[in-house]
């Protein structure tokens, strides 16, 4: 009897590791879309829930709620596996969608409006390395042949 055991013990990290792979594959049915449409709500009252924690002012700074909306990300994936559907799918980005419509339609990414230096400043940028190749070049041809002179 105590012989087995070591071998329980072996087999249970193989187990997991099965669990773990195989836990959410979906079945070979195929994709059950109304169960599907059906289930997701459900993540997002849940999303809801969570969300009633975070004050709407807080609602555009993804450090407030990052954990909550991994969560809503992970039972969207779950519930659409379950049914046999892959994720992503248009269904689950359409609700996935609506959420964030509902959430974080205030917000918007402020992006810098990058413009072009004054003519100052970008004038020396452009000329001085083309003067410096010419430059360059003529130190080089110069080299070339006061070396072929000196053999």
């Amino acid at each position: 009897m105590e012989a087995t055991a070591p071998r329980r013990r072996h087999l249970l990290p193989l187990l997991l590791l099965l669990l773990l792979l195989c836990g959410e594959c979906p079945p070979v049915s195929g994709c059950n879309e109304k169960r599907m449409l059906a289930m997701l709500p459900r993540c997002g009252k849940t999303f809801a829930e969570m969300m009633k924690k975070v004050e709407v002012w807080k609602w555009c700074n993804l450090s407030e709620f990052i954990v909550y909306y991994e969560s809503f990300t992970n039972c969207t994936e779950v519930e659409t596996n379950v049914v046999g559907c892959y994720w992503p799918n248009p269904l689950a980005q359409s609700f996935i969608t609506g959420v964030h419509r509902r959430y974080f339609h205030n917000c918007s990414v402020d992006r810098q409006q990058w413009q072009d230096p004054p003519d100052e400043i970008l004038i020396p940028l452009i000329v001085v390395p083309i003067l410096l190749t010419l430059a360059m070049t003529g130190l080089v041809v110069w080299r070339s042949k006061r070396a072929a002179q000196v053999v």
